[in-house]
């Protein structure tokens, strides 16, 4: 699972964006501390105002493509009915985020940017 398609990037990990409200919070708080426990990824912290595409609070975990059969089954069942994105990260974040994406729940409606296409290095999951 390292290519998205014929002729496209590779992927070289995953984010997934866990979305909540205010009422919701404690639940993605609790969801937080569990797959930090739990899957053995990067989890970013409680992010409560817009930040980039993503309009709505939300926190951030990467993960690489070995985790992913671990990690996107285990959302399925534990994502606490909060709203989640899962997409790659190839050499696209415009496509990574839209044509690539996958998502558990109700989708959000991100402020995607046609012209800003690439990530920051520290977006990238660490080798391990």
């Amino acid at each position: 699972m390292s290519d998205v398609s014929a002729g496209s990037s590779a992927v070289r990990g995953y984010h997934a964006h866990v979305y909540y409200d205010a009422g919701t919070r404690p639940r993605a708080e609790k969801l937080r501390e569990t797959i930090a426990a739990t899957l053995g990824v990067e989890v970013r912290e409680l992010s409560d105002e817009p930040r980039g595409p993503h309009p709505v609070p939300q926190f951030r975990f990467t993960f690489t493509t070995g985790q992913f059969h671990n990690v996107v089954p285990w959302l399925m069942l534990n994502r606490e009915g909060l709203d989640v994105l899962v997409h790659p990260l190839t050499d696209n974040s415009y496509d990574d985020h839209s044509r690539y994406a996958v998502w558990l729940g109700m989708p959000v409606a991100l402020k995607l940017n046609p012209a800003r296409r690439g990530y920051r290095a520290e977006q990238y999951p660490a080798a391990h």
